[in-house]
């Protein structure tokens, strides 16, 4: 949802990268940004209403990422792709960081605008195919963020570690970063980074999504 200079860009990414997309934004001549080559669905109207969502095609969507100019409309708009249409990856950009808080309470991870840049806003919507946070000059060691199944929470950061074979480097808390402990027990909302040897990233992503006692061998 939405079509400014964030929204294109964020489109055209996500294209590259193979995906099919859909953009909504209420001013049609908004849609000049994509240029001819986008090959995705242009939908005119408000981006939290559920008619329009669904002509875009909300209930086949895999991710939501809600760009717009307005804070509100962004939150409402994630918030309903959320919680009507039980879309997993959902992102809202905003433009009052203080209200971070208070958004991720939601359950909603949000990217603030003085710190947006399209690869964090592609890592909320593509937590597995994001590029890494930070790779080691011979690419055998990769920072990355890892999508979490919720029945991690709960758990200690130690039981994480130890079942999933690696390092948790930090957490983002409520729009925070936050270096835990071994006793750190993880929260709904938490993002996990964590520290991995490259070769290792599709079974540390596996045992993630499976939840404790998955483990990697």
């Amino acid at each position: 949802m939405g079509c400014g200079r964030v929204g294109a860009a964020l489109a055209h990414n996500l294209e590259q990268q193979g995906h099919t997309v859909a953009v909504i934004d209420q001013d049609p001549t908004a849609f000049r940004r994509l240029g001819s080559g986008f090959g995705g669905r242009r939908v005119s109207g408000v981006g939290f209403d559920q008619d329009t969502l669904r002509e875009a095609g909300i209930e086949d969507a895999g991710a939501f990422a809600a760009v717009s100019s307005g804070d509100n409309s962004n939150i409402i708009a994630a918030r309903v792709a959320r919680e009507m249409f039980g879309i997993e990856n959902v992102a809202a950009r905003i433009y009052d960081p203080k209200r971070a808080e208070v958004y991720q309470r939601l359950g909603i991870p949000t990217v603030a605008t003085v710190r947006w840049t399209a690869d964090q806003m592609m890592r909320r919507l593509l937590p597995s195919g994001a590029e890494p946070l930070w790779r080691d000059p011979s690419g055998g060691v990769q920072l990355a963020e890892v999508h979490t199944s919720d029945s991690w929470i709960g758990h200690k950061i130690s039981t994480l570690q130890e079942e999933t074979g690696v390092r948790v480097a930090f957490l983002t808390r409520l729009g925070e970063a936050m270096l835990p402990t071994s006793q750190t027990v993880l929260q709904e909302g938490d993002i996990v980074h964590v520290m991995m040897r490259t070769d290792d990233i599709q079974k540390v992503e596996a045992a993630f999504a499976e939840g404790p006692d998955g483990g990697v061998n």
